[in-house]
């Protein structure tokens, strides 16, 4: 394994956060310059990092009285150029990037010592428990890059802490908020290339946790996995913004009270193919889902919460247990109410739906989505005279405006990486062991000594 990589800093404010710290002593001796004697020139990266690398930089040859040897390489952040797209027909599906992010607990319960490594296939018992009992939760959202050339994200706190919830119902341990938000992070930073320029699509981010360790009986697995790729993505409907057409299905469900429809378990998704395959079939976009109890409350759309308007009232089905709690959803509630509608989180009959003024759905894939007509036992009631409301169109307009930096965040959601960065390498025996981000105005000679350590596979 060769080591090498470099992290900068996701922001609300000028502090850098730091996944591991080598020991202050170490970094005392390594960056003190009274131990340390610098000859300055300049130079490129070692060869095996500078093929990853996007930086101009020089470095300093450094010993230390220990007597090794080391090279600090200062790199000034330079434009990265995109990957190779058509980026004005990108779609909504896989596409390989650079790395993924991986990190294990222990039998302790802990997680540590994740790392970068290049995207590609994962080795998993045949006995894991996630291949046998489906133990394991997803998670989905998006880096968009502005045009002032930063990068955002919108939440991610919101994701790690559904995330959490989730792993309680299944009985698996799960990474912090702080671990959870440091890896999104490095895995955007990684990739920085497949992020689609403004207006063109997002990075769709996807951390999993999985029950990796091998298991025979019904139990929870002995070890885990938290995985993290990611991919350049369009609109997740062709339509885009364009209005979709929903089918009710009323014999199959999703899910049902006290099981496992409330948490973004990997086996919700399985549930829905059937009679998601039958609509597209005969046309339609998508399925909406009733209770499984009545029969005739909406429950939700296959990976989508649903909305109805009627008037100033806007009506969502409450979160219990059976309804996904989406991140979109809860945003939009927000937005709603601070642009003066009345929003109630409540059941929402088939009667209801089929009166009222405009519905929508909303996602991290798609954001939200105006419904254009809803067929119900064969009878299709459409929605205006576009299908795409008022209502839908204003609360998708404020909202993707955050998520992609073009509107004041009053909300404190996005997190923002300041890429006028520059970061600091510290190689020995041309392998990368720490790097550091700090501002451009930064001398080496006064570095903080707080260092992180980032382990990639090249």
């Amino acid at each position: 394994m060769e080591s090498g990589g470099a992290l900068a800093g996701l922001h609300r404010n000028p502090t850098f956060h730091h996944l591991l710290r080598p020991p202050r002593t170490a970094v005392n001796n390594l960056l003190s310059s009274s131990s340390s004697t610098y000859k300055r020139h300049f130079s490129p990266l070692p060869l095996k990092f500078q093929k990853q690398s996007h930086f101009a930089s020089y470095s300093y040859n450094c010993s230390i009285n220990d007597g090794s040897a080391f090279q600090v390489a200062y790199s000034a952040s330079a434009t990265q150029s995109l990957a190779n797209i058509d980026w004005d027909n990108l779609g909504f599906g896989v596409m390989p990037t650079d790395y993924m992010y991986s990190m294990k607990c222990s039998q302790d319960g802990n997680f540590s010592k994740g790392e970068l490594q290049r995207f590609g296939n994962i080795e998993l018992s045949p006995a894991s428990g996630i291949l046998n009992y489906g133990q394991g939760l997803f998670e989905g959202l998006k880096a968009y890059k502005r045009h002032d050339g930063n990068i955002l994200l919108f939440r991610p706190e919101e994701n790690a802490l559904r995330m959490k919830m989730g792993a309680e119902r299944i009985c698996m341990p799960s990474p912090s908020v702080e671990q959870f938000v440091e890896a999104v992070k490095a895995t955007v930073l990684a990739n920085e290339r497949w992020i689609p320029p403004p207006g063109k699509g997002s990075l769709y981010i996807r951390p999993l946790l999985m029950g990796s360790g091998a298991i025979l009986g019904v139990a929870p697995a002995p070890e885990y996995t938290f995985l993290i790729y990611v991919s350049p993505v369009g609109n997740y409907f062709k339509e885009g913004m364009a209005p979709i057409n929903l089918v009710i299905e009323t014999e199959m469900h999703r899910a049902t009270p006290g099981g496992t429809g409330g948490v973004k378990t990997i086996g919700n998704y399985a549930a829905v193919l059937k009679a998601q395959s039958a609509a597209k079939a005969k046309g339609y976009s998508d399925v909406l889902y009733l209770d499984s109890v009545n029969k005739r409350y909406l429950e939700e759309v296959s990976s989508c919460n649903v909305f109805i308007v009627k008037g100033n009232l806007i009506a969502t089905p409450a979160i219990k247990g059976t309804i996904l709690p989406g991140i979109t959803r809860k945003s939009i509630i927000d937005v709603a109410l601070s642009q003066g509608f009345q929003v109630e989180e409540r059941q929402v009959s088939v009667d209801e739906l089929l009166d009222a003024d405009e519905v929508f759905c909303t996602g991290t894939a798609v954001v939200v989505s105006p419904v254009g007509s809803i067929t119900h036992l064969g009878k299709r009631v459409s929605y205006g005279s576009d299908g795409v409301g008022r209502v839908s169109k204003q609360l998708y307009s404020t909202l993707t405006s955050l998520q992609m930096g073009l509107a004041t965040d009053n909300m404190n959601w996005t997190l923002v990486w300041d890429c006028g960065i520059a970061f600091v390498y510290i190689f020995t025996n041309q392998d990368l062991l720490f790097a550091r981000s700090l501002n451009m105005s930064s001398n080496l000679e006064t570095l903080p000594m707080e260092i992180v350590k980032i382990n990639i596979l090249f």
